[in-house]
């Protein structure tokens, strides 16, 4: 059902530019978006409107222009910088006699094309069906009927009806397997956790350099290419810090303007990772001249998927192509690193940002004391799940007493809730608990 040519596919491509801000895309993008997919640009049909038009998205007159196009250059496929409805997409094959794909399609189909691992695979299935699932309409007009008589009586439900059940029953499959894969990544955060380890994701827009950047870091061997969406499942490595603590990078997916909704919930399990990150490295292609504009719509998607709250550091890469930068390290008014210039590609900055990641998970981690009673089960497990637990015996009472380091946030959700200041051990409790420790 999902495949299609590797390449070699001849395009038409086709933008229009709307007055609404919210609704223009960028023509430069959407050539490279078309190239990732493996397509062959032969053709750009442009033009400009104020509303879509309700038949063909474009009107009467460019739909014609885009035939004569089509047939010129011996297309096979039309692709649009825009969202189109069922009825238009459909319109549209039924009048240029070609596929016709829309850009929430082509992101689909790149997606497909890089999924490599079994739960990319899945998620990328369940977005296409999704969106499939909007399609089905008049997609069997001479089936559409029931017939009765003898041979010819069926299940007593159209051909639209059957295809609806069956794209249903394997979502909700599909759902069910990428609900156990959300299981077994919990369990690993979960762990992770337990060990005080942070994890420290990339985030950023597509093509931004966040693979060669985790290469260089981690040389891991993530697959590096100048183009749209060349990462799509997620790789995770652990990486010694400066000051001698470890962590979890995290390599994930890129984003993109309009970033289909069917994708965002389709990958939630992959980017989880990034939703439950310590802190967040938001990888900007410093020389790109919508960076801004980039920036804006990855804040965008964490919003969509929950994650704007987490801590960010913004990473400007790609310094080596812009002239007289050198690597350097910015900070706000309260004197925390916020934005760091690098090369990814000559590795220029790195010790900055490694610096200012440390900086940045470890200057509010402090060393709490405690004692807790017996009946304070519960607490105890949760030190060791919001915590780094260094110590952990038991007097002869049967009193916890323990050394947790805590991030000062950490400590502010525990002690509101459990009233952790009342077990908060006197000056001179340390060090019968050191003396403890070291008893043999």
């Amino acid at each position: 059902m999902f495949e299609r040519p590797q390449g070699g596919e001849r395009a038409v491509l086709v933008h229009l530019d709307f007055p609404a801000e919210a609704d223009r895309e960028q023509l430069q993008e959407f050539r490279d978006l078309a190239i990732s997919a493996a397509a062959e640009p032969v053709a750009t049909v442009t033009g400009s409107r104020t509303s879509p038009h309700p038949r063909y998205f474009v009107g009467t007159g460019k739909a014609d222009e885009i035939k004569d196009v089509v047939r010129q250059t011996e297309a096979d496929v039309v692709l649009f910088n825009h969202a189109l409805t069922p009825v238009q997409e459909r319109n549209l094959e039924s009048l240029l006699k070609c596929q016709v794909l829309d850009r929430t399609g082509l992101i689909l189909d790149i997606f497909a094309q890089r999924a490599r691992t079994h739960e990319g695979k899945l998620q990328v299935e369940l977005a296409q069906l999704k969106h499939l699932s909007t399609r089905l309409v008049r997609g069997w007009t001479h089936l559409e009927r029931q017939k009765g008589g003898i041979g010819l009586r069926g299940p007593g439900e159209t051909q639209l009806e059957t295809d609806r059940r069956l794209i249903n029953d394997r979502i909700r499959q599909l759902n069910r397997r990428l609900e156990k894969v959300r299981r077994q990544r919990d369990q690993g955060r979960r762990a992770r956790k337990r060990v005080g380890m942070p994890t420290v994701s990339f985030v950023g827009y597509t093509n931004a350099g966040k693979s060669t950047l985790f290469n260089t870091l981690t040389e891991a061997g993530v697959l590096v290419a100048d183009q749209l969406f060349a990462t799509l499942d997620p790789t995770l490595r652990r990486v010694e810090l400066p000051g001698g603590y470890p962590m979890i990078l995290a390599d994930t997916v890129g984003f993109i303007r309009h970033l289909p909704h069917d994708l965002v919930a389709a990958f939630r399990s992959t980017l989880q990772e990034t939703r439950d990150a310590d802190l967040l490295l938001h990888v900007v292609d410093a020389s790109d001249e919508q960076r801004d504009a980039n920036i804006e719509q990855v804040n965008q998607v964490l919003k969509e998927i929950d994650a704007e709250d987490r801590p960010q550091l913004v990473v400007n890469n790609k310094i080596d192509l812009l002239e007289g930068v050198e690597p350097r390290l910015e900070r706000d008014e309260q004197g925390r690193p916020r934005r760091v210039w690098v090369s990814a590609i000559n590795g220029l900055g790195l010790d900055l940002l490694l610096a200012a990641v440390d900086e940045l998970l470890h200057s509010d981690i402090q060393l709490y004391q405690l004692n807790l009673p017996p009946e304070a089960g519960r607490l105890h497990a949760r030190l060791y799940e919001f915590g780094t637990v260094l110590k952990d015996e038991i007097d002869p009472q049967g009193h916890w007493l323990m050394q947790v380091e805590l991030r000062r946030s950490d400590w502010d959700v525990l002690n509101k809730h459990d009233h952790l200041d009342q077990y908060l051990l006197p000056e001179e409790v340390p060090q019968r608990l050191a003396a403890v420790a070291e008893a043999p």
